[in-house]
């Protein structure tokens, strides 16, 4: 014996299981986590208030309405002010009305248009794999507020699209920023809107 005391089994299971739990680290945010948590919302109604920074004006020009997600496939855009117009996106069909005419878009047949409007659609939705065919994704901040920037990753949709920046808080997107190649860039605002009992 040399003097020490021993400590019992139970307690050096506790300690090892302390230091253990010490030694683990938290469990990092990442794009997984991200993509898990907007998929989980499956859509809802908000408005938006659109601002597009364009080099030939001396203004910004602004556009406001609502918006209406059904998850995975469908969204409607109203604009309201200053000019009525409305953009479905339902699959793949885009359909424009603006000034008592319409216009439909097969998108299938316009890879670049359709790889644009998957960056919305596959951020709502939360389809990783959608995104990741046309852009490299960087993802800073944490579940309550975070910030995903999608970087072209094919030359044809880079030469229209430098970046895309959609942040939000949550599950919930709250804000989309396009930057173009050409320097023109659109900030969309978006506020979600309770539900009705």
């Amino acid at each position: 014996m040399t003097g020490r005391t021993s400590l019992p089994p139970l307690l050096h299971l506790l300690f090892g299981l302390l230091a253990a739990s010490f030694s683990l680290p938290a469990a990092a945010f990442d794009v997984i986590q991200l993509m898990n948590d907007l998929a989980r919302h499956k859509g809802g109604r908000a408005t938006f208030v659109e601002t597009k920074y364009i080099a030939l004006l001396d203004k910004p020009l602004i556009a406001s309405g609502e918006m209406n997600y059904i998850a995975p496939h469908y969204l409607e855009k109203r604009t309201l002010k200053p000019k009525p117009e409305v953009l479905i996106l339902d699959r793949d069909t885009l359909s424009i009305e603006r000034d008592k005419k319409k216009l439909s878009i097969n998108l299938a047949n316009q890879p670049e248009a359709l790889a644009f409007v998957d960056s919305i659609r596959g951020t709502l939705s939360g389809n990783r794999a959608a995104l990741e065919k046309n852009y490299l994704l960087m993802l800073s901040g944490n579940a309550g507020k975070w910030e995903l920037t999608l970087l072209p990753s094919d030359q044809k949709i880079a030469s229209l699209v430098l970046r895309i920046t959609v942040s939000g808080n949550g599950n919930q997107i709250r804000n989309i920023e396009y930057l173009q190649a050409d320097g023109d860039r659109a900030v969309l605002a978006i506020t979600p809107l309770a539900e009705k009992p």
